[in-house]
């Protein structure tokens, strides 16, 4: 079992920013913000779900197979070993989510990229 989450960790991204809020034994809960038409990577996670809770803003949601649209008070549930990405839809405002993590191995290293504009492969 790994966490190597803290409670006020942050960085800065290519797409924006994210910061952790509160995290457990088997659980991380971040706040992510996403500068405005950035998106993020391709990715699944091995060890990890994620529930991702719209907050503020519109976002485009890749979940598996599907491409789903999600607004403020709407949310999006991650299984493990599932392709997903999230972007901002609007062009002037950022969004912001938040992502509950949950699972035996939560670390920045359980993350596969298939693809990213930001040229990044880990």
């Amino acid at each position: 079992m790994t966490n190597s989450y803290q409670k006020g960790s942050h960085d800065v991204r290519p797409w924006g920013t994210w910061e952790v809020l509160d995290s457990g034994e088997h659980f991380c809960v971040k706040k992510i913000t996403v500068n405005p038409e950035a998106i993020l990577s391709l990715q699944l996670h091995n060890h990890r779900a994620e529930h991702w809770i719209i907050a503020e803003g519109s976002a485009m949601v890749v979940l598996g197979d599907d491409i789903l649209y999600r607004e403020a008070d709407s949310s999006v549930y991650i299984p493990v070993k599932t392709k997903h990405r999230i972007k901002n839809c609007s062009k002037t405002e950022p969004l912001v989510f938040i992502e509950v993590q949950t699972g035996e191995n939560l670390d920045e290293n359980d993350i596969i990229r298939f693809e990213d504009v930001y040229g990044r492969t880990k």
